[in-house]
């Protein structure tokens, strides 16, 4: 299954009011997992950046001065995305400008039922919120120190992690491996990759106090000889 992950930047919040695209970014999903290919561009907006915008993304009029326009990059990206699922935060919005731009040039527009939309699945596991990227990230222990501005690249790679974790995918992976399942090219699978554990800086006190144990050594003595406990008091004492 090939999934896209894909973030936009803009010069504002409304095409409709003369906002336009500057920066495109997607990441590829095959079954869940980045596959390494990634679409990136930035587009010369044909206007200028609101110094507002800037402050969020970095992404100044001088710098896309020289860059492509939308007209030069929207076949390669469609080419990119193809017919498959996109997978986006606060996808009304990104679908709204992508669409604005698609239909300036007269090449159909994207359907929404093909969008996965992870705000609106966030809304739902974590009702209480909040549910922005930065705090989606925190919540999972994602590294985003890398994510100092908005970019859609940046975005897309943290999305893609995010994504995972809001469908459980991570830890269904984690059991398929452990089960020796083969993966979707049809090899085995035989290695995990992981972090290493770090030690504790101290052990974790014992549950049970003396008193407790001592207790529950006079409750299994109280049940006489044949008593299935007594087995496992030997084993714990050897």
């Amino acid at each position: 299954m090939r999934e896209i992950i894909l973030d936009t930047e803009t010069t504002g919040l409304d095409p409709l009011k003369g906002d336009r695209l500057i920066e495109i970014g997607c990441i590829e999903l095959i079954n869940r997992i980045p596959s390494g290919r990634e679409y990136h561009c930035f587009i010369n907006p044909e206007r200028d950046v609101p110094k507002e915008a800037e402050n969020v993304h970095g992404i100044s009029t001088e710098f896309l001065r020289d860059k492509p326009k939308f007209a030069q990059v929207a076949h390669s990206f469609l080419e990119f995305i193809a017919e498959d699922g996109l997978v986006i935060h606060n996808a009304a919005f990104d679908i709204g400008f992508l669409n604005f731009e698609l239909g300036r040039l007269s090449l159909g527009q994207i359907a929404m039922d093909r969008v996965t939309c992870t705000l609106q699945l966030a809304k739902r596991r974590h009702p209480a919120g909040p549910n922005n990227l930065d705090a989606l990230c925190k919540r999972y222990g994602i590294d985003n120190t890398k994510r100092t501005k908005h970019g859609a690249l940046v975005d897309s790679l943290l999305l893609a992690e995010v994504y995972i974790e809001l469908l459980g995918a991570r830890q269904a992976a984690f059991v398929e491996l452990s089960m020796g399942s083969s993966n979707a090219q049809g090899g085995e699978i035989t290695t995990l990759q992981r972090g290493n554990a770090q030690q504790r800086p101290s052990p974790l006190l014992p549950r049970l106090s003396v008193d407790l144990e001592k207790a529950h050594a006079e409750f299994v003595a109280s049940l006489g000889e044949n008593a299935i406990w007594k087995k496992f008091m030997v084993a714990d004492a050897g």
